[in-house]
């Protein structure tokens, strides 16, 4: 989590100017594509809903022509499929600002089952917040994945096995 998309030099949740609140992606084009990525932007909210401020926007932001190119057709499909306008911002990216350490893993650093036993595999806080794992993990606590998705891949996200039973248990779905 962080901030980007503004000129205020070193932002704060407090001090944020004209950032959005955003996460960066880092990812591997061999594995999955620019376009499934957007697929699963799109998807995950409401593009059409008018934000009513600058830090809560839809936005995405791209780096090079191609990503330009591809998000902005995307865009255009879907405002035809859903025949509305869709209020997504595209804007180059001028780069990212992390956001402050409370802001990390908030779903996770609330349940201290699981951020105790992470937190011995990943004593370095700024491993733990770069962790696809715990990455994984906070998203099933937040209520996202299924428990098929989890079952497919709980023995690759370092838990003991009393762990792994109670995140089965919390997620349902």
């Amino acid at each position: 989590m962080g901030y980007a998309g503004g000129k205020k030099q070193n932002p704060t949740y407090r001090s944020m100017g004209d950032h959005t609140e955003t996460i960066e992606i880092d990812f591997d084009p061999s594995r999955i594509t620019y376009g499934d990525l957007l697929d699963v932007f799109f998807k995950s909210h409401n593009p059409t809903k008018q934000s009513w401020s600058v830090q809560y926007r839809s936005a995405v932001f791209y780096q090079d022509e191609d990503q330009k190119r591809e998000v902005t057709e995307a865009k255009d499909r879907l405002e035809k499929q859903l025949d509305r306008k869709v209020r997504t911002d595209i804007e180059g990216y001028t780069g990212f600002t992390m956001a402050e350490d409370y802001h990390q893993k908030y779903i996770l650093k609330n349940s201290s089952a699981f951020l105790g036993e992470l937190q011995l595999i990943y004593p370095d806080p700024a491993n733990l917040v770069s962790s696809t794992a715990t990455a994984r993990i906070n998203g099933y606590l937040g209520g996202n994945g299924s428990r098929r998705q989890l079952q497919a891949e709980l023995e690759s996200l370092g838990l003991s096995e009393r762990a792994q039973k109670r995140l089965l248990g919390i997620v349902r779905k």
